[in-house]
């Protein structure tokens, strides 16, 4: 058989750790093993009824099955009627355009903004896809330092000024997953100027402002002055209206990011098909009380799960905000892998390296809130029953 080859760039990703656990779970099932997955941040809360009405009505309809090529005039209404409620930001239609999933966005953006070989700074500890998405386009992501100590938000100053001068873009997300942390109104004006001192565009990951904590309420970075004069923001609807398979999700801000980035879509896109554009305008459009209900009902989570590892001799701290808990490694452990799978091994309980997010995730697991509070208390149970503290 001729010898296959693929590309350079393919052979760099291998399997990713979500696949790596979700074999060993299986393994550990067919043993009877009780398992407490906190790995994947899939949201075990129902979609709101209401969308679900609107996607299905929609999907009726033989017409709304051809291309819908645009974002339709309800849908821009939608989210400007939103955003001027939720965030007291005013946006226009040219400032919109749907994505599928910003996980996709993210991966495809660079292929608008940069030239191979252009640097973007993006955050260590970070989300895969924010250094990922760049490299598949050929740009050189740098990462940039978050550490606990400064809450984790990055030194600006810290950047050295020639890095600063040729980035692109650089890649901010608060609330950040996995470290759930936020960042505060200083920061973000802090970043405006920085940017415009360094003619760098902003891409602002807003998937968490609805799951945050402390009785605050989250914002939108198109909130302070001067940010639409410097970048856009990516705003998922996955997690808020528990839509993570229907890869419903926005780009907001600059008009001219916008358009650059549309333009690029439109040769390997059609527009996002008609009846999620139907779910979309629902959520935006209908009651938010299931979104701060629900969001309740993750701190509760949060603060359950945190204090009952605390409470078993594991030192976590609650979190700030997303849907997850970022726990340093107990009794000086530094391998985030090797304690997962011993953690997963013992006592069944499921969590996500801190490595997988970067260099500076190590040390650290990432635990999603995915399961009601009662069996948060049993994995933490199971956890001290194993004696891996």
């Amino acid at each position: 058989m001729e010898q296959l080859t693929f590309s350079k760039r393919a052979m760099t990703f291998q399997a990713g750790i979500f696949a790596i656990l979700d074999e060993k779970k299986r393994q550990l099932l067919k043993e009877g093993k009780t398992i407490y997955n906190l790995s994947v941040g899939t949201p075990d809360f129902p979609t709101p009824p209401h969308i679900v009405q609107a996607v299905s009505e929609a999907a009726k309809d033989p017409e709304n099955y051809k291309y819908s090529l645009t974002d339709r005039p309800f849908l821009l209404n939608a989210v400007k009627d939103f955003y001027r409620r939720r965030f007291h930001v005013t946006l226009e239609d040219e400032e919109i355009m749907t994505i599928n999933g910003s996980q996709e966005g993210m991966a495809h953006i660079a292929l608008a903004l940069c030239d191979p070989g252009d640097l973007v700074l993006v955050p260590d500890p970070g989300y895969p896809i924010f250094s990922i998405g760049p490299q598949l386009c050929s740009a050189t992501a740098i990462s940039y330092d978050l550490l606990p100590e400064n809450d984790y938000l990055p030194d600006l100053d810290k950047i050295p000024n020639e890095i600063a001068d040729q980035a692109k873009y650089i890649l901010v997300s608060y609330p950040l997953n996995p470290v759930c942390a936020t960042a505060d109104d200083a920061f973000y004006l802090r970043l405006i100027d920085w940017a415009k001192a360094h003619h760098v565009i902003v891409i602002h990951d807003n998937a968490y402002s609805d799951i945050i904590y402390g009785g605050r309420t989250g914002k939108s970075f198109l909130s302070y002055p001067g940010a639409r004069d410097v970048g856009v923001e990516f705003y998922s609807l996955s997690k808020s209206y528990n839509m993570t398979g229907a890869r419903t999700s926005l780009v907001v801000g600059n008009r001219r990011i916008v358009k650059v980035f549309r333009d690029v879509r439109s040769q390997f896109d059609y527009g996002m098909f008609l009846p999620l554009q139907y779910g979309i305008a629902a959520a935006l459009n209908g009651s938010q009380d299931s979104v701060r209900k629900q969001c309740a009902d993750y701190e509760e989570r949060m603060k359950t799960l945190c204090q009952s590892l605390r409470d078993i001799g594991w030192d976590v701290p609650d979190s700030k905000g997303t849907m997850f808990v970022w726990a340093p490694l107990p009794g000086g452990r530094r391998d985030s892998f090797a304690f997962t799978m011993e953690l997963m091994e013992k006592s069944g309980v499921i969590v996500t390296p801190g490595a997988s997010f970067g260099k500076l995730g190590e040390g650290y697991v990432r635990m999603a809130l995915v399961l009601p509070p009662e069996k948060m208390k049993a994995a933490a149970e199971a956890i001290r029953l194993s004696k891996i503290l």
